[in-house]
């Protein structure tokens, strides 16, 4: 659906993105990360041909967005982190304005009208004007214009920024259900935010691409395998003289709060349930009660840091050591 091919952006002797290539496929929603200054929102603008580029080609469904670009954006729906609304309109009035800008007419634009406002749940502000809409309608009017035109890609530049927590929901919600039916690139610096919404997540420092992956397989690269935190009400010397007789265990830190200890356990090899188990069974058979034990698993905003702060080259050779 989306080929990004040696994609760079120079400005004089500055490089903002540096020779960036992957391939997005039909379907699913999209995470595209990266810290500021890291040439995000360059590459963003690059991909919806908003902004040229020194070198390189995107190509929409095989359109090239620098050379086919009435056709490439054709295919495309964008929401900016800013949405360009007329605040003087209603819903359906700026709607209009914007699927006419499209190209579309009569009883075909008036459909997609009604389409895109059922799908945002927009129908109860339809006929209010956007200066009075709060902001969690605003940004789905923003949507509803994207999402004119049926494109096949949509792409959402900081959905959710400025929202209360029962906004994000309810956009959250909006924007999976819109990976059932388009290619969704969502950009955002909410990173639990992506995690929760994404299939796929794209990951740029200094330019480069440095990630692209599923956020568990992300996790199976980065983090330590065979690591459980337990929680025991247990002297320390207890603590770990029954970790003693588990098989496989390497290396056991502990912090005291109270009487309450919590243990950080490290075991060798990657099946942590079969560690649990173990573990689990060898406190049974003491007598000693585990109030606690879970697998320590790392979130995107971990992955995230250790990515962004190392060495490109590094990630390259765990990825292939992995």
């Amino acid at each position: 659906m989306i080929t990004v091919e040696h994609l760079t952006k120079r400005y004089g002797s500055f490089t903002a993105v540096d020779d960036l290539s992957f391939t997005i496929g039909e379907g699913h929603v999209y995470g595209f990360l990266g810290p500021n200054g890291a040439g995000k929102s360059t590459t963003m603008n690059m991909m919806t041909g908003c902004l040229s580029a020194t070198e390189g080609h995107v190509k929409i469904d095989g359109f090239d967005i620098f050379e086919e670009p009435m056709e490439a954006r054709r295919r495309i729906g964008y929401l900016p982190e800013q949405p360009p609304l007329y605040l003087g309109e209603t819903p359906e009035e700026y709607l209009r304005f914007v699927g006419e800008a499209k190209g579309l007419r009569g009883g075909e634009l008036e459909t997609q009208i009604d389409e895109v406002i059922e799908v945002t749940r927009l129908e109860p502000m339809r006929h209010r004007v956007i200066r009075a809409l709060s902001k969690g309608y605003r940004q789905r009017v923003g949507i509803a214009q994207a999402l004119l035109g049926n494109p096949e890609v949509v792409i959402l530049d900081e959905p959710t920024v400025g929202l209360d927590p029962i906004q994000i929901l309810e956009i959250r919600e909006l924007i999976r259900s819109l990976g059932e039916r388009h290619t969704v690139i969502l950009s955002s610096h909410i990173l639990s935010e992506v995690q929760a919404m994404c299939d796929r997540i794209l990951i740029i420092a200094h330019g480069r691409l440095i990630a692209f992956d599923t956020p568990e397989n992300l996790e199976k690269l980065l983090t330590t395998p065979g690591e459980l935190i337990l929680v025991a009400d247990l002297p320390e010397e207890r603590f770990r003289a029954i970790l003693a007789e588990v098989p496989g265990v390497t290396d056991v830190a502990c912090t005291a709060d109270g009487s309450r200890l919590t243990g950080t356990v490290r075991a060798e090899g990657e099946d942590l349930y079969a560690l649990s188990r173990a573990v689990f069974l060898a406190f049974a058979a003491a007598g000693e009660p585990l109030l606690e034990m879970r697998v320590k698993k790392a979130d995107l905003e971990e992955i995230f840091l250790e990515l962004t702060e190392a060495d490109p080259i590094s990630i390259e050779e765990r990825r292939q050591e992995a």
